[in-house]
């Protein structure tokens, strides 16, 4: 007996194992864990102290992106600095390797992270690489809005029409006559050897050649400059808001320190743009003051939202991922198109294999010194 009593427990205790199991407290579900609420992340979590950084954030961001802008701007007073001197060649390129570092080790980064969050439905999020193809699309986009702005200046500058090209064509016409069978000076009160003639006819009409492809490049160079700032523009306002919402003091300390280097370097590419694009005081003013108050004024959003914003939220992970992919697009495209590929094939640098040599050094430092900032920012 005792061993069939012994036999039937052991039936009985394998029988209830499943229900004994459910019983048991449910296992900590790793997903549900990292989509909990970054900032409070126990010893680092201090509302006090994560407000008066983020305080202290708001000014010091804003002064060194002023500087940064606008150090540029300020370098026609230095002779060596002008833009036609090779050591403007060579800072410009070391901010072109700080634009194209943001892309691709700052803000494309966080845009995977965000889209593909655990925090996400896996269907679709983590069945297409929507990063990837959110910056292609982006940097088409920015390639169409580049053509298409550059016509439309082109169009402005000329009266809708290419005019000085019809006026040069017009003034070769009527000093060379197939009638005449020879060149005559119209505009001299006596004649000229035909050598003369030939030299003095050229210079007339090289110049308007040479005024236009002047305002081409000045057409080109404004483009650039507004393109770039909505890119900037869009990755600071995403910085700025994810730095004022969060309460972890860990978080934030060194993100104050990185942003300022990061706005610092930005503004200086951002500067060398607009100074190659001309603008009047005004327009200047205008672009400094927004690529200037963008972080510190996503900080006092992220500040005003603290209580209502979770950064790992599906919508919040949404939004802002798509927004880091299409300013990476953007960033991308401005860096290796309009700026570094632009100057690189140019005939400045292309005559010299000395500057070419100095300014990839100046780009790698700049983009080298960029990335190695992502470990914080």
């Amino acid at each position: 007996m005792s061993s069939r009593t012994q036999l039937l427990a052991v039936l009985v205790l394998l029988a209830a194992a499943p229900f004994l199991a459910d019983a048991q407290p449910p296992a900590a579900d790793p997903a549900a864990d990292a989509c909990a609420d970054p900032s409070v992340d126990g010893a680092c979590h201090n509302v006090p102290k994560a407000l008066r950084l983020k305080l202290i954030a708001i000014p010091t961001i804003l002064v060194a992106s002023v500087i940064g802008v606008c150090l540029p701007l300020f370098s026609r007073s230095i002779p060596a600095l002008r833009p036609d001197r090779n050591l403007f060649v060579i800072v410009k390129a070391f901010a072109s390797g700080v634009i194209l570092a943001t892309g691709y080790m700052h803000v494309l980064p966080d845009s995977f992270n965000n889209l593909s969050s655990p925090c996400l439905p896996r269907k679709p999020w983590a069945e297409f690489p929507f990063t990837a193809f959110v910056a292609m699309l982006a940097a088409l986009f920015t390639l169409m809005v580049d053509s298409l702005m550059l016509t439309f200046y082109n169009r402005k500058r000329s009266g809708g029409g290419n005019t000085s090209g019809r006026r040069a064509g017009a003034a070769v016409a009527d000093h060379e006559s197939p009638a005449h069978g020879h060149w005559h000076g119209h505009g001299h009160g006596h004649g000229h050897g035909h050598g003369d003639i030939a030299v003095a006819e050229s210079g007339a009409v090289a110049k308007p050649d040479d005024d236009e492809a002047r305002k081409v490049q000045l057409s080109r160079n404004r483009v650039v400059v507004q393109v770039l700032e909505m890119g900037i523009i869009v990755h600071s306002v995403v910085i700025g808001l994810g730095m004022g919402a969060s309460q972890s003091v860990c978080t934030i300390r060194p993100l104050v320190a990185a942003m300022c280097f990061h706005q610092l370097f930005e503004g200086m590419g951002l500067g060398g743009c607009i100074l190659q694009a001309e603008y009047g005081l005004k327009m200047k003013s205008g672009l400094v003051f927004f690529f200037s108050t963008t972080t510190p004024f996503g900080i006092a959003l992220g500040l005003a939202l603290t209580r209502v914003y979770r950064e790992n939220s599906p919508t919040a992970l949404i939004v802002v991922g798509i927004l880091n992919a299409a300013s990476a697009g953007l960033l991308h495209y401005m860096a290796l198109v309009e700026l570094l590929a632009a100057d690189f094939m140019g005939p400045k640098l292309q005559g010299s294999v000395r500057l070419q040599l100095l300014s990839f050094a100046a780009v790698l430092l700049g983009a080298g010194g960029m990335s190695v900032m992502a470990k914080w920012a």
